[in-house]
């Protein structure tokens, strides 16, 4: 069992930046590959970022490629998702989500954990 817990939103204005973390409860942490989504009102959660195990492997969508960038420390169980050059389309909730699968899956039915989310505006 993995406690997900998110943090860092807020209210930003476009072209700002927002660090995002994920703070994982357990000793197994490591073991998980973690991703973070996100879901705008009126369309369907859909994945932003995913790390491997180790971190050695990063894997974005195309929407944010060159402007987020998904970490993790597994010495502190956290993952983070630094968010730069916002757009107002990055508005959303976003989710951090923890997997034992092996590859870093798109499929938000592929991850077994969930955080509550934490929710990013952006300001035109």
């Amino acid at each position: 069992q993995v406690l997900l817990v998110e943090s860092g939103g807020g209210l930003v204005q476009a072209g700002g930046s927002l660090r995002l973390s994920c703070a994982a409860s357990g000793r197994t942490f490591r073991s998980y590959v973690m991703g973070w989504f996100r879901q705008a009102p009126g369309l369907k959660r859909v994945s932003v970022a995913r790390i491997s195990r180790s971190g050695g492997n990063t894997y974005y969508a195309d929407s944010v490629k060159g402007r987020f960038t998904i970490s993790r420390d597994n010495a502190k169980n956290t993952v983070y998702l630094q968010m730069n050059s916002l757009k107002p389309e990055d508005t959303a909730a976003y989710y951090c989500a923890a997997t034992t699968r092996l590859i870093p899956t798109v499929r938000e039915d592929d991850y077994d954990y969930w955080g509550q989310g934490t929710q990013v505006t952006l300001s035109s």
